[in-house]
């Protein structure tokens, strides 16, 4: 039986054949997709107390996939705002130190509303730093997440190896390796549902090479896929690293990686901006994917990713927006706007398409994850996360390809979106959640980042 019937919208499907309807219709019963196609609903669907959309005007798409992502940063953007990414870690670590339980609550559950506003239905997020007294920092983003209402793919992150170890990172931001293991085993344990149609999956995720021991990034990988789970990284972020990998370990990151066993279809990497031929080549050759954060790389000065070149190689390409400290927009559609013109800026204006780019953000995060097979389409059988943006306002009158208004224009407002059947947002508000709330919640929070360490203590 349909529970919601959207119909009278323009619908880019993401299927493999990139479908588009001008004018076409979506069912939906209970968290699956049960029919999509041109024109009105067909006659025999049964719509006995099902809710039905009059999406005249507006433009259906998957639910945008958001493949790298710090929550907790939510708490300290706008910090370092006019330095390279070593030097903004540097003066970002000591502050990290001081998260707790309900700041990474109050972050995360401020930065998944926005996700949500900004038309995301999955994020994944990649959590690696865990005070010594800070509680449950991991299953805080996970209860933000089932509060909002969007489908998680969180990582259990991790750094051993600290500053007087030859590390990036202080060592009171660092754990033991043992630690580690046991922790992130027992994440797995604790959240991960491999279920069909699972709105929370577990991944690994050391958090880079100048903050982890080798040892760790291969028993990470071994406990990860003695658990079946996905693995994830930084890597080739920025020309320090190169320097870095080339000092240590005698080579660039990605053979470092490969060294060590990562790379494979279970893989996928952050940021990739500073890769050479070779590099994609053995990416693609392993099926080992990138996450492409282009705000966050501009942001920094990090560089341009190769998206098109590994979009060419088969390398498997999805967006992310990084964390809030790095990308103070947050918004996974203003990476497909921004994922286009970085491409075009080095490659000309046929290196990606309007639709290359809602790709990435949909059906290409999608593979990402491991999940293409339920999310990243408008297909028949899959899950129904979809996003509907409204075109008939001032921003997007007269465009004429509701693809380049979406992509390219000023962001829509966003009538609905769907995840797993359920509504998240409407009309451009969420409805989970009390926005102006956690608003105040964030900036709390936020505020007492900022204080001297000793004022916050009694905050």
């Amino acid at each position: 039986m349909t529970t919601i019937l959207i119909q009278g919208c323009y619908i880019v499907t993401m299927n493999a054949g990139r479908t588009e309807y001008a004018y076409g219709h979506i069912a939906v019963s209970g968290n699956e997709i049960t029919s999509v196609g041109p024109g009105a609903a067909p006659a025999g669907l049964d719509l006995t107390g099902a809710r039905v959309i009059d999406a005249t005007d507006c433009l259906a798409t998957p639910g945008l996939v958001n493949t790298h992502h710090h929550l907790y940063q939510w708490a300290t953007r706008g910090w370092a705002p006019d330095s390279t990414l070593f030097g903004w870690l540097t003066d970002l670590y000591p502050v990290w130190a001081r998260i707790d339980e309900q700041a990474v609550m109050d972050a995360a559950t401020a930065g998944l509303a926005w996700l949500a506003r900004s038309g995301c239905t999955t994020t994944s997020d990649h959590h690696y730093v865990f005070p010594r007294l800070g509680g449950d920092v991991l299953g805080a983003t996970v209860a933000a997440a089932r509060q909002v209402g969007l489908r998680f793919q969180p990582t259990r992150g991790s750094m051993d190896l600290g500053a007087s170890a030859g590390g990036l990172p202080p060592d009171e931001v660092v754990e033991d390796l043992d630690a580690v293991l046991a922790a992130t085993d027992q994440a797995i344990s604790d959240f991960h549902d491999p279920a069909p149609g699972s709105m929370v999956r577990i991944g690994v995720a050391p958090c880079s090479p100048f903050s982890v021991t080798g040892e760790l990034m291969t028993e990470a990988a071994a406990l990860a896929r003695d658990r079946g789970v996905r693995l994830h990284t930084h890597v080739a972020e920025t020309a320090d690293e190169d320097e870095y990998c080339l000092e240590h370990f005698g080579c660039t990151p990605v053979e470092y990686l490969d060294s060590l066993g990562w790379l494979a279809s279970d893989v996928w990497l952050a940021h990739g901006v500073h890769l050479d031929d070779a590099a994609i080549a053995r990416l693609a050759v392993t099926g080992t994917g990138v996450a492409h954060c282009p705000t966050s790389n501009a942001r920094l000065g990090a560089g341009i990713c190769r998206t098109a070149d590994l979009v060419a190689a088969g390398v498997p390409v999805g967006l992310g927006v990084d964390g809030s400290a790095s990308n103070e927009e947050s918004s996974l559609l203003a990476e497909a706007h921004q994922a286009v013109l970085m491409a075009r800026a080095t490659g000309g204006p046929q290196a990606l398409t309007m639709r290359g780019a809602l790709a990435l953000a949909t059906i290409g995060g999608a593979r990402l994850l491991g999940r293409d097979d339920e999310l990243g389409s408008i297909e028949a059988g899959k899950l129904a996360d979809v996003a509907l943006w409204r075109l008939d306002g001032l921003g997007q009158a007269g465009v004429i390809d509701p693809v380049a208004g979406l992509v390219l224009g000023a962001r829509p407002p966003l009538e609905l979106l769907l995840v797993n059947g359920s509504v998240v947002v409407e009309r451009d508000e969420v409805r989970t959640v009390d926005e102006a709330a956690a608003a105040r919640s964030a900036a709390a929070a936020a505020e007492r980042l900022h204080l001297p360490a000793s004022d916050a203590a009694s905050a």
